[in-house]
């Protein structure tokens, strides 16, 4: 693949970056892609590796030598094509997946993996640009109507998925716009919202009718889970309609720090401060929204969703930002013959860590410290892992100036009153219960109703939500029609 002797005489390329000074100014996305060359240079990196790990590494085992290879020899319109028949959202991928495939990679080993990454976004940008994207209507109409409730890359991957079929699909979202977590989750200095867009287009054009501001079920009185419903809609309406249905919400239940001084002003979920930018991003006018202006922020949480509270409020001009981790600081580099080819425990800097964040490892928060009701503090204290255990180093106590506390610990399981309403079983995690073998194929119990993506998993990434969309509409239209020419 690529260039026989290309992983010896070429060095990995690195997407660029604009100037922190000027991408703090504004919530756009800052990434300089590869020119056209610099990707066929990466192509020619892949080596002819016999047994090719990236392909497993990825979640929805992209056939990347072969795209890799297209790239080198110019063949972008065929790279497309690759690159499509596993992957509806490469566009998303592309910018947000943490690549998990370049951990896998054989030249991973003992060198810098091919950019793997920055070939799928380089691929996707190219085929937008010469207008290879377009609508594929089915040609046929099956007679069946499938309900999809959730509007993120699980929901829209199946719905893209069972609308080739020939299945006319309506896809429910309970928020005023299409996307789910990606587009209320995921800044867009990280992903602007146009790609979601472009894909509705292409999907309401092959037949997939989106309803927004439907709410399928009812959310707990005071859930803190991002809802502009207008309206109701009940599980009994949608079986009784439908031939099918395929529940794909997010794993939208934030983990909560129930410690003393929780229920202060301006400690906050970073589901309910993210949304919010999103929103006037939009071009909607919120009022109240929660703002870090001139604000000293902790964001408690070291993980992606931890480091987008960062960059955003960098991007509202914070006093400081800080951000907690639980876990002891990893090592800078991973023990690749220990963890290769999986994922690696390594330390990991975004670009909004660069763009202004005081980290601290290991460490916890025992209060709010707060004033007439308003968050001026947090109680900190130190601690320490020994077998597994988790200690508090005696004497390490702090309190931390702070005006916002952005609770960031991720997400436990989906929305439960809204799976249980439809009779659906959870597992010990709170989560759908349904398989994914060809026995049950994302079926729940309860007839005709099937899970996928977050909803059936819980908290994952977006290209595993992509493939589980991708299998969970075989299943269905396997269900429906016996037998699926759909990929698995």
């Amino acid at each position: 693949m690529g260039k026989v002797t290309g992983f010896l005489e070429y060095e990995r390329i690195e997407e660029g970056y604009a100037p922190v000074p000027q991408r703090l100014k504004h919530y756009k996305e800052f990434v300089i892609g590869l020119a056209a060359e610099q990707a066929k240079v990466q192509g020619a990196r892949c080596m002819d590796c016999g047994t090719p790990f990236c392909n497993n590494g990825c979640p929805v085992n992209n056939v990347i030598p072969d795209f890799n290879d297209l790239v080198y020899r110019g063949d972008w319109k065929n790279a497309i094509t690759v690159l499509h028949s596993t992957n509806n959202f490469p566009e998303f991928t592309g910018r947000i997946c943490p690549a998990p495939c370049e951990a896998a990679c054989t030249l991973n080993v003992n060198d810098d993996a091919v950019g793997i990454k920055s070939i799928e976004h380089a691929i996707i940008d190219k085929a937008w640009e010469q207008g290879w994207v377009v609508p594929q209507p089915p040609s046929h109409k099956t007679g069946k109507k499938v309900a999809v409730v959730g509007s993120g890359p699980a929901g829209m991957a199946a719905a893209q998925q069972l609308a080739r079929a020939g299945h006319s699909v309506t896809v429910f979202e309970k928020n005023d716009r299409v996307g789910g977590l990606l587009r209320y989750g995921i800044p867009d200095f990280k992903m602007e919202k146009s790609h979601i867009d472009r894909r509705v287009a292409q999907m309401e054009a092959e037949g997939v009718v989106f309803r927004t501001g439907v709410m399928v079920g009812e959310l707990p009185k005071g859930s803190k889970v991002t809802n502009w419903a207008k309206s109701t809609v009940s599980p009994e309406e949608l079986k009784a309609e439908f031939d099918a249905v395929l529940l794909c919400g997010g794993a939208e239940q934030s983990r909560d720090l129930p410690v003393p001084g929780r229920d202060l002003d301006g400690v906050h979920f970073a589901m309910e401060f993210l949304p919010q930018q999103n929103k006037v991003n939009a071009g909607d006018k919120l009022k109240g929204q929660i703002r870090a202006d001139g604000k000293h922020v902790i964001v408690i949480g070291g993980g992606d969703t931890g480091s987008d509270c960062v960059g955003t409020s960098n991007r509202h001009g914070a006093a400081s930002v800080t951000q907690f981790e639980l876990m002891p600081m990893p090592p800078e580099h991973e023990d690749k013959p220990l963890t290769w080819p999986y994922w690696p425990y390594k330390l990991r800097s975004s670009s909004s860590h660069e763009e202004g964040c005081q980290r601290e490892f290991a460490i916890a928060t025992k209060e709010f410290v707060g004033e007439k009701g308003k968050l001026t503090g947090l109680k900190t204290v130190r601690v320490e892992w020994k077998n597994g255990k988790m200690t508090e180093v005696p004497g390490s106590e702090q309190l931390l100036k702070a005006d916002l506390a952005l609770l960031a610990m991720g997400f436990i399981s989906p929305v439960a009153p809204v799976v249980q309403a439809f009779g659906v079983e959870l597992d010990m995690r709170g989560n759908a219960k349904a398989g994914t073998d060809t026995a049950q194929g994302y079926k729940t119990n309860v007839e005709k109703v099937f899970a996928a993506g977050d909803m059936r998993r819980g908290q994952s990434l977006v290209v595993w939500a992509i493939r589980e969309g991708r299998q969970a509409a075989r299943a269905v239209d396997e269900f429906l029609m016996g037998v699926s020419s759909l990929p698995r």
